[in-house]
């Protein structure tokens, strides 16, 4: 690895731009907070289709007529005309043509901020939530704190268990805040910051890796391009890993997944390709694919076998 050190040019800069990262969390933090308090029932835009989801876990589709304080008018596929009360709304999903499939309405794929292991530029909504389990060693929880905000952490199980055995307690931990924005209907950009911290024998390490990402489609459909750059304690990679990532629906509750590391080695770059197939519920989904490149080509031509698990929660 060639680095420079954190008093360099680009230790300078990430410094800098984990500043304003910083900033940013705590400035929009407390209003997204805010404007989240009380449940939105307000339905601004008329003639547009809304998944509504009950108190009494009910789901209706319909195209909104009209509204006032206290109810709203739909227009349905099976009961024409219905009048729903605000009160008894849980909450709404404003739809677009990416969520039908031959009119037929697709519920949204439940795994739509990662791809295997890195991430998409999309976010989780305030108070949406998922664990994922890799490999049955690594466990991890992200959450979303605002509309632009998420942050997540976790641990890796083998050395917690070799760390319990032997009565000292020195996991190997991460979090993984991310900060992301939707420019347009099909753009969305963000930022975020892997930080791991290791035990090096009497201390502990931080490695870790600061990136942008840009996605390009919708929750379905969507391909992301990523730099990031890597750090060991003080030291910076000066050359960036590219990450190439996409997903594409191929069936109600089944998805091809791909994503593929460009990664600074000596003074080269060494590719990492993985690939494979999303099975998915509302609430669960299941990665089944294998991870490649030239060397493990030669030995396994399929790849390494890969396999994680999400379960989300919250909304």
């Amino acid at each position: 690895m060639k680095t420079k050190n954190n008093n360099s040019e680009f230790g300078s800069g990430f410094i800098r731009f984990f500043t304003f990262l910083c900033v940013i969390i705590i400035i929009g933090f407390p209003s997204e907070v805010i404007s989240q308090e009380k449940p939105d029932t307000s339905f601004t835009k008329t003639d547009t289709t809304y998944l509504i989801e009950m108190n009494d876990d009910t789901e209706i589709i319909g195209k909104l007529i009209s509204e006032n304080e206290k109810e709203i008018k739909l227009s349905t596929k099976n009961f024409g005309e219905i009048t729903v009360f605000k009160s008894n709304i849980k909450k709404k999903i404003l739809l677009d043509a990416s969520d039908f499939v031959k009119g037929k309405y697709w519920f949204r794929n439940p795994n739509s901020t990662r791809y295997f292991i890195g991430p998409s530029a999309f976010n989780l909504e305030p108070g949406e939530g998922y664990y994922q389990n890799v490999a049955l060693v690594f466990n991890s929880f992200n959450v979303g704190l605002t509309k632009n905000i998420s942050i997540g952490g976790g641990l890796e199980l083998i050395s917690t268990f070799g760390s319990l055995a032997s009565g000292d307690f020195q996991p190997i931990f991460f979090l993984t805040p991310k900060i992301g924005f939707k420019v347009s209907e099909n753009i969305s950009t963000g930022v975020g910051l892997l930080y791991a911290s290791i035990p090096s024998g009497d201390e502990r390490k931080g490695i870790g890796m600061l990136y942008g990402v840009g996605t390009v489609g919708n929750l379905n459909n969507n391909f992301t391009l990523g730099l990031g750059w890597g750090y060991a304690g003080d030291d910076f990679e000066d050359k960036p890993t590219i990450t190439l990532s996409a997903m594409t629906r191929i069936s109600e509750k089944t998805m091809f997944v791909t994503e593929n590391w460009i990664i600074p080695f000596e003074e080269k770059y060494m590719g990492i390709y993985s690939y494979g197939i999303r099975f998915f519920g509302e609430k669960i989904s299941v990665d089944l694919g294998f991870i490649n490149n030239k060397d493990i080509f030669e030995a396994i031509i399929i790849g390494i076998p890969y396999v994680d698990f999400v379960v989300k929660f919250g909304k």
